[in-house]
C-alpha cells in the first residue's frame, strides 16, 4: 500500500524548530510529491544561513519519512530564497554598449551552444531549459545554462540559486552552479524586483558580457534560455554567437503557434538551424479519474514539425508537480518521477542526434 500525502505531512508534523513549532506550521515544505513508494520535498529556509544551521533537520526527516509504511525511496532537498550575507560586490558593470568583434564567437571550451525560444511567452520555455539542463547534466554532459531573458530572469529561481557571481578582477564573472549545471543570469547581478529598464544596445551590451566573460569551463552544452519573441536578445544571439542550433517550445493552440511560427521564421532568417520543437502544456492528466484533457488543444506542434521536415523532441503535460518544484528551486528533472524521465528521454534524444 501506497503512502499518503496526509500521512508524510502528519509524520513532519512531529519535526520540530527551537521555537517548538513544526515544519509544517512555519510553512516550510514544498513541493511534496508521492510516485509510489517514492517521496520528495523541498525544505526552504528563510535565509541561506539558516539553511546551513538545518542539515540535521532535514536528515531527520528524510529519516522519519523513510521509515514510513509504502516509502521505498525518500529525496529531501533543501534550500532557501531570502536574502544571503553580500559579499564584496565586484567592481564590474553589467550592460553598456556592445564591444565591436569581428564575426560570431563563441566561449572558450563551449563546444555546443543550443537556444530554446518561443515566439510569445506563457508557454513554459524557461520552465524547459532549466528541466532540460539538469536532464542531460544528469545523462552525462557536461552543461551550462545562461539565462537571456534579461528582462524577465527566472532561472535564479526555478533553479535555486540567489548569490551574486564573484568577478575577481572587475572583468571576469565566475559563474554559479546548482543540480550539476553551470548557471549565468543577468538575475544574480540585481536586486530581486529590480526591473531592468534598458534600451536595445545595453541588453546587446548585457548578452556580449555574458557570453565572453564569464569562465564557463569546458562544457559539452551551453543552453541559453531566450526571452519571448523575435527581438534585440535574438538577433545578437543568432548574428554574434556560433549558434549549433535552436529548439522552439510551444503549446498547441493555435495564438501560441502563431508566435512559433514567427519565431521559426526569424531563426530561418538568420540562417539558424531548427534542431526540434517541443510541445509543453499538450495534455492534462486528471488527478482523481485519470482522464486526459487537450486544454490547449491537440497536436498542433506535431503538425507543425511535420510540415517543417524537423522532430517532434517530446510532448510534456501540463503538471503541477513541475510548477511546485520549480517555484522550489529543484526543477522536477532532478528526480524519478514521470515527468522527470519525460526530460530524460528528450536529453537522450539530443545526445543521440549529435545535438548535446
Amino acid at each position: 500500500m501506497s503512502v499518503t500525502k496526509a500521512e508524510i505531512e502528519a509524520a513532519l508534523e512531529r519535526i520540530a524548530l527551537p521555537d517548538g513549532k513544526s515544519l509544517l506550521a512555519h510553512d516550510l515544505i514544498r513541493a511534496l510529491a508521492v510516485d509510489g513508494g517514492s517521496v520528495r520535498f523541498v525544505i526552504e529556509a528563510p535565509t541561506p544561513e539558516v539553511a546551513r544551521q538545518m542539515g540535521p533537520l532535514r536528515d531527520a526527516a528524510e529519516k522519519l519519512v523513510s521509515e514510513l509504511p509504502g516509502v521505498s525511496r525518500v529525496s529531501v532537498a533543501l534550500t532557501a530564497h531570502g536574502p544571503a550575507e553580500k559579499p564584496a560586490a565586484p567592481s564590474l558593470k553589467i550592460g553598456g554598449h556592445p564591444k565591436p568583434q569581428a564575426g560570431p564567437t563563441k566561449p572558450s571550451g563551449v563546444k555546443r551552444i543550443l537556444a530554446i525560444g518561443s515566439g510569445k511567452g506563457g508557454v513554459g520555455k524557461s520552465t524547459v531549459a532549466s528541466n532540460l539542463a539538469v536532464a542531460l547534466a544528469r545523462a552525462g554532459r557536461k552543461v551550462g545554462l545562461l539565462d537571456a531573458d534579461i528582462y524577465g530572469p527566472s532561472q535564479p529561481r526555478m533553479m535555486g540559486v540567489s548569490k551574486r557571481p564573484a568577478s575577481p578582477d572587475g572583468k571576469t564573472i565566475i559563474p554559479l552552479h546548482a543540480h550539476g549545471v553551470t548557471l549565468m543570469s543577468i538575475g544574480f547581478m540585481l536586486e530581486e524586483g529590480k526591473a531592468v529598464v534598458w534600451r536595445g544596445p545595453m541588453l546587446m551590451g548585457a548578452l556580449q558580457q555574458m557570453l565572453g566573460q564569464v569562465e564557463w569551463g569546458e562544457l559539452d552544452i551551453l543552453l541559453v534560455d531566450l526571452p519571448p519573441g523575435t527581438g534585440d536578445v535574438q538577433l545578437t544571439l543568432c548574428t554574434k554567437s556560433e549558434l549549433t542550433g535552436a529548439i522552439v517550445v510551444s503549446t498547441p493552440q493555435d495564438v501560441a503557434l502563431i508566435d512559433a511560427r514567427k519565431a521559426l521564421d526569424m531563426f530561418d532568417t538568420l540562417k539558424t538551424p531548427v534542431l526540434g520543437l517541443i510541445e509543453n502544456m499538450s495534455m492534462f492528466v486528471c488527478p482523481d479519474c485519470g482522464a486526459e484533457h487537450q486544454i490547449f488543444g491537440q497536436g498542433g506542434v506535431a503538425a507543425e514539425a511535420q510540415k517543417l521536415g524537423v522532430p517532434l523532441l517530446g510532448a510534456l503535460p501540463i503538471d503541477l508537480d513541475t510548477r511546485l518544484a520549480g517555484d522550489g528551486g529543484t526543477p522536477i528533472a532532478a528526480g524519478d518521477s514521470a515527468m522527470a524521465q519525460a526530460y530524460a528521454q528528450i536529453a537522450e534524444g539530443l545526445i543521440k542526434g549529435g545535438m548535446a
